[in-house]
């Protein structure tokens, strides 16, 4: 069972490294996702992986540990909304610029779309 969650967990950090290391909005934001996900695997993977044990100290030899499931699950929702904040963020520069390339060179760029050349200064 450890092995299979140790590769899960790899699998996950080098798919998320691999999208991140791309150019365009759309792999960054799924590897970022993908990224996060493999922390969460591990994040709940140190609270001990054991079946049928308890939440909590009691008659139980072994326990499961409380604190990196609480963890897991605050990461999740702040995840989530850091993902829809991505989005929507690529989403406008998309609009801006009419291109979703994260070249990061101004000189490249020439917006193409309306609201884009309105907003140019002249």
């Amino acid at each position: 069972m450890e092995l299979v969650f140790a590769l899960a967990i790899g699998a996950l950090t080098a798919g998320g490294v691999y999208l991140l290391l791309r150019a365009r909005t759309f792999p960054v934001v799924l590897g970022l996702t993908m990224l996060s996900y493999g922390v969460n695997l591990f994040l709940f993977a140190s609270g001990r992986l054991a079946t049928g044990s308890q939440p909590v100290l009691g008659t139980a030899a072994q326990y499961a540990d409380p604190l990196p499931q609480a963890l897991v699950l605050t990461a999740i929702v702040i995840g989530f909304a850091m993902t829809a904040f991505v989005v929507v963020l690529s989403l406008r520069n998309l609009a801006d610029h009419g291109d979703d390339h994260v070249d990061g060179d101004p000189k490249k760029r020439t917006p193409t779309s309306k609201h884009a050349r309105e907003r140019r200064p002249l």
